[in-house]
């Protein structure tokens, strides 16, 4: 979709980191191997330190493209920068296990979504990772997936583990991904694994998702900052 130039507040505040920790107990899906980390040369006996891993990319906090789902979508290294950054909001929803999030739900959040924003999803459920019931976050009913398209973010930001149902609540056979595929139909990037944005919650937000370029990827992992910008405060 087409998008407005991106608009910036002043800062208002210090950046915040919104990224899980890269290691072996970084939050992922039970199907995807952790990550791996070795160290290949390690002083005193080496010269010097030299670490190696390998993960799959949509472990932790991370972002999808479009090829996630869609053979003629943009893989990661095809996403214009200006889709990685710039303003937007963050939304407190207190939601209980197991729930939906509906359109009323996000129609009562603010501030307004504005076309071209970054919308993050606060619900507290990052500060669950580790447990059983991180497993059974909220998620967006396809309804709220066709309110978000329709008011033209550029990537929906969620501090669970995927828009989609989760694994324990889909149906028994194949599983078609439905969120998954309306929002990045249109472009809206999907932000997954989100840590801890509630000191955000309420306020405009300027954000930068520091996303790896990876060439024919579906998927990169991601480090990602935000900080608060003067309410009312507009500048290009």
């Amino acid at each position: 979709m087409s998008l407005p130039p991106p608009r910036i507040g002043s800062p208002a505040g210090p950046w915040i980191d919104l990224s899980h920790p890269f290691s072996p107990d970084m939050p992922r899906v039970p199907v995807f191997r952790p990550l791996h980390l070795e160290r290949l040369k390690c002083l005193p006996a080496d010269p010097l330190n030299v670490t190696a891993f390998s993960m799959v990319v949509h472990t932790g906090t991370h972002l999808d493209a479009p090829f996630h789902f869609y053979n003629d979508g943009p893989a990661f290294d095809a996403i214009p920068l200006e889709r990685l950054h710039g303003g937007g909001v963050v939304w407190r929803l207190d939601l209980p296990p197991d729930s939906l999030i509906e359109p009323d739900h996000l129609a009562a959040a603010r501030p307004l979504l504005q076309p071209g924003d970054i919308l993050a999803l606060d619900t507290g459920w990052s500060e669950r990772v580790g447990t059983e019931s991180y497993d059974r976050h909220p998620c967006l009913s396809e309804a709220a997936a066709e309110w978000l398209v329709a008011r033209r973010p550029k990537l929906l930001a969620c501090d669970f583990a995927t828009p989609d149902l989760p694994v324990g609540r889909r149906p028994a056979g194949e599983f078609d991904y439905p969120i998954h595929r309306r929002l990045l139909r249109d472009g809206v990037l999907i932000c997954e694994h989100l840590r801890s944005p509630r000191a955000l919650a309420g306020g405009r937000v300027e954000f930068v998702f520091g996303a790896l370029s990876l060439v024919g990827a579906d998927g990169a992992p991601a480090r990602v900052l935000a900080r608060r910008v003067e309410p009312g405060s507009v500048i290009a």
